[in-house]
C-alpha cells in the first residue's frame, strides 16, 4: 500500500505565518529589561521598546491605515524609524523608507509610484518633503518626528509622531499577517540609468534574512549594533528586526560621520555594524584623536561596491574584523558572504585583503546563487577565469517590481532572478564580482574588468576614489579609461598612474586615458559610471 502523508491540514497549532513581527513578542517576554535603544540622552530598554510599537501601531491604524496601505518615511537613521520597522507591518501596512540624498523630483515620482497614503518625516528633512510636494502639485498627510538632536524644526502642519503613542488606545494592532507572502516593505533602487523601481518584500523573506543574517555573521545574543547602514538601503540590510530577535542594542549617532562612529564604538562597547566599503575607507583614514587599534575588535559585514583590498587592509589595521557580503536591492539585501578560511591565517595583509575582497558563497536562507555563462546557458565552470552573470534563486528575493509587470518578467527569466552582475567562480567555489555586465570593457577579444583595475588605482597613495569605464578605439574597439578623485593636497600625473598600473597588471587592462576629477555619485554614494561613459565617448572622437 502506497503511504500516504497528505491527508494532514495546517492548523493554528502547526502552521504560522513566517513573519519579523514575531521577533517582537518575544524580545518583550525575554529581553524586557536589556538595552534596546540607546541615541543621545535616550535609553530606552525592550519592554518600553515594545510598548512604543504596539502603540505607535494603534495610533496609526485610529487614523486610518489598514492592510496593504503604503507608508513612506523619510528619516535618518533614529530609534522612530526602527520603531516603525515594527509598528507599520504590525498594522498591515507596508513601509516605504526614503532615501534622504535624493533630489525632490525623484522623491515626488516615488510618493506617486508608491501610491503614499502617509508620510512620516523627521522635522529637518521637511524642506526637501514640501519641495516634493510641490513637484508633485498635492500635499499627502503628514506626521512630523519632532528629534531634539535635529538642527531645525520645521513643520508642515502635520500631527506629530508622539502623539500616535496615544492615539490608539482602543485599536489593537495584529501581531501577525494573514498570509507570509503579504508586502511588508517597498524599496526603490537607486535608479543609476532610469527612473528607480519599487522592490516588493514579503513577510517571509524579510523573517528568513533576518535568520540567515545570524547564521551568516555567526551573531550571538546581545550584540551592541552601531546604525550605520541606512535604513532605506534595504530596510538597514534587515538587522533593526534582527536585533529583536537578538535581544540586541541599537546605537544611533543621527549622522555616520566618522568621529561620531568612532566615538559610539569606544563609548557604548559597540560589537558590530554593517557599512559601504566608503565608510571603512572614511574611518580607516579619519583623525579623531585617538589612533589606538579597537580592542576588542568590532565585526563589520560591508556591502556595496567590491570594497578595494586597500581599503580592506586598512580597515583591520584599525581593529575592524570585516567580512564582504554581496547582494541586490531585489534579494533583501546580502545573498553571499566571503567566509574567512584557515588556510589564509598565514598570508600577507596584502594577500588576506585581495581574498576577502571575493564576494563568497551563498548564505543559508538562499537557495541556490551561480554564474550563467551568457552563450551557452551553463554554469560556468570554476576556473577563476569564464565569466558570467549571477543568478539567484531563493526566498530571499523580491516578490516583484511593483507596477511593472514586464520587468518583474524579464528579472526572472528561467527561474533565476538575474542580478546584472558579471562573475567569475574561483577554484575554492568563491564567487567574485568583475563588473556590471553594462560595465565590462572588451578590448580587442579580452575581457578587462573594470573593478580589478579600480583596486590597483586605490592602492595608489594620491588616489581617493577611481572608476574605469570604456573608450572607443579604433584599433581595439575599448580600451580602459581611468577617472580620478584625488586627495588633498596631492599631485600625480596622467602618466605615472599609467606607469603604475603596469607596474601591477597585464599591459591590455592598463588604461590608456586618465582623467583627473569629482566622479559624478547617486544619493547612495554610488559613482554614475553612465555620466563616465558618456564623457568618454566624447574624448575618443
Amino acid at each position: 500500500m502506497q503511504a500516504n502523508y497528505e491527508a494532514f491540514g495546517k492548523t493554528d497549532a502547526n502552521y504560522v505565518p513566517l513573519s519579523p513581527v514575531s521577533f517582537l513578542s518575544r524580545a518583550e517576554a525575554l529581553y524586557g529589561s536589556r538595552p534596546a535603544v540607546i541615541y543621545g540622552d535616550v535609553r530606552r530598554d525592550w519592554t518600553e521598546t515594545t510598548q512604543r510599537i504596539r502603540s505607535v501601531a494603534a495610533g496609526l491604524m485610529s487614523r486610518g491605515i489598514t492592510k496593504g496601505d503604503t507608508v513612506s518615511v523619510l528619516s535618518p537613521n533614529i530609534p522612530e524609524l526602527f520603531e516603525l520597522h515594527f509598528a507599520l507591518p504590525l498594522t498591515g501596512a507596508v513601509i516605504n523608507t526614503l532615501n534622504t540624498r535624493l533630489e525632490p523630483e525623484t522623491i515626488a515620482y516615488i510618493l506617486d509610484h508608491a501610491d503614499t497614503k502617509l508620510v512620516i518625516v523627521d522635522r529637518e528633512l521637511i524642506p526637501l518633503l514640501s519641495k516634493a510636494f510641490d513637484v508633485l502639485q498635492r500635499q499627502i498627510p503628514v506626521v512630523e518626528i519632532n528629534d531634539p538632536n535635529a538642527s531645525a524644526a520645521e513643520t508642515l502642519g502635520g500631527d506629530d509622531y508622539e502623539s500616535l503613542l496615544n492615539d490608539g488606545s482602543t485599536v489593537s494592532a495584529r501581531d501577525l499577517p494573514e498570509d507570509e507572502w503579504d508586502a511588508i516593505a517597498l524599496n526603490y533602487t537607486s535608479g543609476t540609468s532610469g527612473r528607480p523601481k519599487g522592490v516588493v518584500y514579503h513577510h517571509r523573506g524579510a523573517y528568513l534574512m533576518a535568520m540567515g543574517t545570524v547564521a551568516a555573521w555567526q551573531l550571538p545574543h546581545y550584540p551592541v549594533y552601531l546604525s550605520v547602514v541606512p535604513m532605506f538601503h534595504c530596510n538597514g540590510w534587515g538587522h533593526p528586526w534582527v536585533m529583536a530577535m537578538l535581544g540586541g542594542t541599537m546605537v544611533f549617532t543621527r549622522t555616520p560621520s566618522a568621529d561620531k562612529i568612532m566615538a559610539a564604538i569606544r563609548e557604548h562597547g559597540v560589537t558590530h555594524f554593517g557599512a559601504a566599503p566608503i565608510v571603512l575607507q572614511m574611518l580607516a583614514e579619519a583623525e579623531t584623536g585617538d589612533s589606538a587599534p579597537l580592542d576588542p575588535v568590532v565585526r563589520v559585514l560591508t556591502a556595496g561596491a567590491p570594497p578595494p583590498p586597500a581599503v580592506l587592509e586598512k580597515a583591520r589595521a584599525i581593529g575592524l574584523d570585516v567580512m564582504q557580503v554581496y547582494g541586490l536591492t531585489e534579494s533583501y539585501g546580502h545573498i553571499s558572504k566571503c567566509l574567512w578560511q584557515d588556510s589564509w591565517d598565514d598570508l600577507d595583509a596584502a594577500q588576506q585583503a585581495e581574498l576577502q575582497a571575493q564576494q563568497g558563497i551563498a548564505l543559508p536562507m538562499v537557495e541556490a546563487v551561480s554564474v550563467f555563462d551568457a552563450e551557452t546557458g551553463q554554469i560556468t565552470p570554476k576556473d577563476g577565469e569564464t565569466q558570467g552573470e549571477i543568478g539567484i534563486r531563493g526566498n530571499t528575493v523580491m516578490k516583484g517590481y511593483y507596477k511593472d509587470p514586464e520587468a518583474t518578467a524579464k528579472a526572472f527569466e528561467n527561474g533565476w532572478f538575474w542580478s546584472g552582475d558579471a562573475a567569475v567562480v574561483q577554484p575554492s567555489g568563491y564567487m567574485q564580482i568583475r563588473d556590471r555586465l553594462k560595465d565590462v570593457i572588451i578590448s580587442g577579444g579580452e575581457n578587462i574588468s573594470s573593478v580589478e583595475i579600480e583596486a590597483t588605482l586605490y592602492r595608489h597613495p594620491s588616489v581617493q576614489a577611481a572608476a574605469v569605464v570604456a573608450m572607443p578605439h579604433e584599433k581595439w574597439g575599448e580600451t580602459p579609461c581611468a577617472f580620478i578623485e584625488l586627495r588633498e593636497g596631492a599631485s600625480v600625473t596622467e602618466a605615472e598612474i599609467i606607469s603604475f598600473c603596469r607596474d601591477h597588471l597585464a599591459g591590455f587592462k592598463s588604461p590608456k586615458a586618465v582623467v583627473f576629477q569629482n566622479l559624478p555619485k547617486t544619493s547612495t554614494g554610488k559613482i554614475q559610471k553612465f555620466q563616465l561613459r558618456e564623457l568618454a565617448k566624447t574624448m575618443s572622437r
